[in-house]
């Protein structure tokens, strides 16, 4: 219950910042038009923001009939750990990327969708793939999908009337041009003040999937070994174009897609990839070894026995 009281008050705090860039922009005017599209924007997101979010990455569901034994081996996964979790079965998607990542999106558990890259598929063996997406269910679970996307519709949002008011200008509140200084702050500071009400609501989100998520598979290890693969990527120049395209969405994949995790701090929309991968070895009861890499995969399991050890004294989970 806390932790959607906090999630209520950011998603507040976001809109209330809308509203605000509004005044700016147009002075009381602007700041009932801001009301008003905010209202709109959020009843719109609630029913169409998955949509928008798997048509953004060109997203394609897969087919049950797929000749492809890859994609059968993923969505009978899907579908058996959506049972065991006692969760409705999503629509299950696949993006044609290189970058391994994935993301879960839906308005509630009856709605959900779950999507995972090629690069994702093709890199992990099917024990990570299954504790990824076990991760993606927890979400699903936990109803975080709706807060993420909307939070990445208003983020953006905002972003859009800052810039808008840099190049074009706004009015004091009797309708006088507003200075050039006012503009510059409010360009600089009401995107940088979205961005951090954003990664506050996904870094909580993201512990807690990775512990409800190893529950559900049962095997925490992958999941920890199928982390350091995927941020081994996303450091290692493997680029996703689509989230280049659209930064605010970059906190929905559950390794940040722009620049891997880079740790526990103000700016970072993922916890520290190894505080992750501790606490969920320490849930293992096992901190010293990780899930065996598949033969043949090109990026092996990175971090070491050290990382594993060092990170564990900071588990959330302790």
């Amino acid at each position: 219950m806390r932790n959607h009281l906090r999630t209520f008050m950011l998603l507040a705090a976001l809109t209330a910042l809308f509203v605000g860039v509004g005044y700016v922009v147009g002075g009381p005017t602007g700041m009932a038009v801001a009301f008003v599209f905010a209202a709109g924007m959020n009843l719109v997101s609630y029913w169409n923001a998955d949509k928008i979010v798997l048509r953004m990455y060109r997203a394609r569901e897969v087919d049950p009939a797929t000749p492809e034994p890859l994609l059968r081996n993923y969505l009978a996964d899907v579908y058996e750990l959506a049972d065991r979790a006692g969760l409705p079965r999503p629509k299950v998607y696949v993006i044609d990327q290189d970058q391994p990542n994935a993301f879960a999106t839906g308005r509630d558990p009856a709605h959900a969708a779950v999507a995972a890259t090629r690069g994702l598929l093709g890199m992990l063996d099917r024990r990570e793939i299954r504790g990824v997406m076990a991760h993606e269910l927890a979400h699903v679970k936990n109803r975080d999908t709706l807060t993420m996307t909307v939070t990445a519709t208003i983020a953006g949002a905002v972003s859009a009337l800052a810039n808008f008011a840099f190049f074009f200008g706004g009015r004091d509140s009797e309708g006088r041009p507003a200075g050039i200084v006012p503009m510059i702050v409010v360009s600089l500071v009401a995107p940088m003040a979205a961005a951090l009400v954003q990664f506050a609501i996904s870094r909580g989100r993201e512990y807690e999937a990775d512990r409800h998520g190893a529950e559900m598979s049962g095997d925490p290890e992958a999941l920890a070994s199928a982390l350091r693969k995927i941020e081994a990527y996303a450091r290692g120049g493997y680029v996703n174009p689509d989230a280049e395209r659209n930064p605010a969405t970059a906190h929905m994949f559950i390794i940040n897609p722009l620049a891997g995790g880079k740790g526990d701090s103000l700016f970072s929309t993922h916890p520290a990839t190894e505080n992750r991968v501790a606490a969920l070895m320490r849930m293992g009861g096992s901190p010293r070894r990780a899930a065996a890499p598949r033969a043949g995969t090109a990026v092996p399991v990175t971090g070491g026995q050290g990382g594993a050890r060092s990170g564990a004294a900071r588990s959330p989970w302790a």
